[in-house]
This record gives C-alpha cells, sequence and structure tokens, in this order.
C-alpha cells in the first residue's frame, strides 16, 4: 500500500515572484498572482496548508482594463457613518491611489480566512518601477 504524501509547512521554503504590470490586463494579472500567493503552482499543493509565496508588482499605474470599464467601473468605500458611502471610477482611483486596484481584486481572490489575510500580507505593489 502507498502511502499519501502530507506536505508540512514547516518545510516550505517561500520563493519570491517579481512582476511588471505595465500592459497586463488587470483580472488576468490578478489571478496569476492570487495562485502565486497561495502556492497553486505546486504538485503537492493543499488547501489548508501554507505553502505560499511573495509577490512584488512593479508599475501598477500602468494597468489596463477592456471596453468601457476605465469609465464605468465604480469602487465602494466607507467609514460606517451615515451617508458617508463615496464612490470612485476606475480612472479616478487610478490616479489617486493605483496600488489599490490590484490590492482589492487580488483580495478578491484569496480565502477570507486566517490562511487568506497571511497570504495577502505577502503581497507587495508599487505603482512604478
Amino acid at each position: 500500500i502507498t502511502k499519501t504524501i502530507f506536505p508540512k509547512a514547516e518545510h516550505h521554503v517561500p520563493k519570491c515572484f517579481v512582476i511588471n504590470a505595465e500592459g497586463k490586463t488587470l483580472g488576468r494579472l490578478a489571478t496569476t498572482v492570487s495562485k502565486l500567493l497561495r502556492g497553486k503552482e505546486n504538485s503537492f499543493y493543499t488547501p489548508g496548508i501554507d505553502q505560499g509565496n511573495f509577490v512584488v508588482i512593479t508599475n501598477a499605474k500602468k494597468i489596463k482594463v477592456s471596453g468601457k470599464k476605465e469609465q464605468q467601473k465604480l469602487y465602494y468605500r466607507n467609514s460606517q457613518r451615515p451617508g458617508n458611502l463615496k464612490v470612485e471610477t476606475f480612472s479616478d482611483l487610478k490616479n489617486r491611489l493605483p496600488i489599490r486596484i490590484l490590492e482589492e481584486a487580488i483580495w478578491g481572490m484569496l480565502p477570507k480566512n486566517v490562511l487568506g489575510r497571511k497570504y495577502y500580507k505577502r503581497l507587495f505593489v508599487y505603482s512604478s518601477t
């Protein structure tokens, strides 16, 4: 009988990936980064074990979206005070805080638990080179 090999978190050595976001599409880049953060490229991937990597993204202000999303895609933020909902378009947020666009897209693709928060801390996004 062969035994199933179960990977141990203490044996994993995380790698560091540097990605240039210039000219890349937002969603396609976010899916690639979330897979790298979770460690899904490993052949012995296990969902409950931390096998993630570090990801550094540069040139976040040069990210692209298709169609009319530049003017139509909206980002919401709220301080939970009455009447404080703020709405911003993609182009406005790109001018003000280009880092947040990628961070929100990647955060939406990570698990919402302790492990997901651990993966998110390994993400570093920079607006320029």
